[in-house]
């Protein structure tokens, strides 16, 4: 905050602080549930509904299954101008649960909500939760946005669960697709020149790409997977499906990689004969840009809780979705950290943490400094100002187009 803490502003962080605290118990039990059934991408129908009876039993107004995703939902509370939104996660990873902390993640966004629902009068904002489901795969708060969800929203916060403390860190640009090389049956004893064989367009297109890794920026990652390529050794494969995610550290590098990439599938198909079909998998991730006053706000609210994140600007983590809200409007995005021992994200050990006492008080800690966030940009006239005047030019930007 800038300027003097005025007697409201002290108010307010002491009861959104002790909203939270109250709800303690509420909140680990959420993240331990969330924990215990973790759900994949665009299956989280238990997860999503243990939130929403949180969220109603705090006298929020629920939506479910907006911006048609069975398992996405927005909860108000509060009637102010000033439109503050949290952003719930709960997908977990296939075979491996909540590897990358999603429970610790969606607990902390309901505990920032009650704690803002305490003061939403107070500090006039109006407090939106917002579910956010498939993070994982095909982003749900980029189809939530295209879809106007956050067409109020002032700006948006969430925390996320890591090894460490950090804040202000960037995440790399992601897009995926789903490629599909369709050949031609044919015995691979008899007549193999008959046939078109889709395993060689597949194989081809992964040396491709292989070579081509020399000669992209840095930054620029390409990975995949192949899902199918044949199913009887004496049969020259028709069919061979793979996914291609890429990755670069701003949304213009991503598109020239795309060119690139997609040449490289485009000559295999041309020297097998196979047919290319290329079909986008979820919405690209844009690359992430915290906004300075909510990061130095949850700094101070962080230090305030006996925590010291690290400043990671200039640094790239892997990918968010909260990217793509992060290009539109202030957007905040630091890591609340917990012993895993040396356990990474994305792996089965980093999972085995989730529930224990260190993500437990990452929970509570994340809420009160969400929560320390909203009051400080609701109190600050200059920060609110801006906040609601980028929203009056978004708006104004887009009206043409509706």
């Amino acid at each position: 905050m800038t300027g003097t803490v005025t007697s409201s502003q002290e108010r307010a962080l002491a009861v959104s602080a002790a909203a939270v605290h109250d709800d303690r118990q509420k909140l680990v039990a959420l993240s331990h549930s969330l924990h215990a059934e973790p759900e994949t991408a665009m299956q989280e129908h238990k997860s999503a509904a243990k939130i929403v009876r949180v969220a109603e039993e705090a006298g929020f107004d629920v939506t479910r299954g907006v911006a048609g995703l069975p398992t996405a939902f927005v909860a108000t509370y509060g009637t102010g101008d000033l439109v503050v939104a949290l952003c719930a996660e709960y997908d977990a990873l296939p075979d491996i649960g909540h590897a990358c902390g999603h429970n610790v993640n969606g607990a902390a966004s309901v505990g920032a909500a009650l704690g803002l629902a305490a003061v939403a009068d107070l500090i006039g904002i109006t407090v939106k939760l917002i579910g956010t489901p498939a993070e994982e795969d095909i982003g749900g708060k980029a189809v939530l946005l295209e879809a106007g969800v956050f067409d109020d929203v002032a700006a948006a916060f969430m925390a996320h669960a890591a090894p460490e403390d950090s804040v202000g860190a960037s995440s790399l640009a992601v897009g995926a697709w789903d490629v599909a090389y369709q050949g031609k049956q044919a015995h691979a004893a008899l007549a193999p020149w008959e046939g078109i064989n889709a395993l060689d367009a597949i194989a081809l297109a992964h040396t491709a790409v292989g070579l081509l890794r020399q000669q992209l920026p840095p930054g620029t990652l390409v990975h995949d997977v192949v899902f199918e390529a044949g199913r009887a050794v004496n049969v020259i494969p028709e069919t061979a499906r793979a996914r291609y995610e890429l990755r670069a550290r701003t949304t213009e590098d991503l598109a020239h990689a795309r060119r690139r990439v997609r040449a490289c599938l485009e000559a295999a198909a041309l020297a097998t004969g196979a047919e290319l079909e290329l079909t986008p998998h979820g919405a690209d991730f844009a690359d992430l840009r915290q906004d300075d006053f909510l990061t130095a706000a949850y700094t101070r609210a962080a230090r305030s809780l006996g925590r010291d994140p690290v400043d990671r600007r200039g640094e790239v983590m892997a990918s968010t979705d909260m990217g793509n809200i992060s290009h539109l409007l202030p957007a905040l995005h630091p890591t609340i950290g917990y012993d895993t021992e040396g356990a990474h994200h994305h792996t089965a050990p980093f999972a085995e943490y989730g529930a224990s006492p260190g993500a437990d008080r990452a929970v509570l800690d994340a809420a009160t400094a969400l929560a320390h966030v909203g009051v400080a940009l609701a109190t600050d006239p200059d920060q609110r100002r801006r906040c609601l005047r980028l929203l009056a030019d978004r708006r104004a930007a887009a009206a043409p187009r509706r």
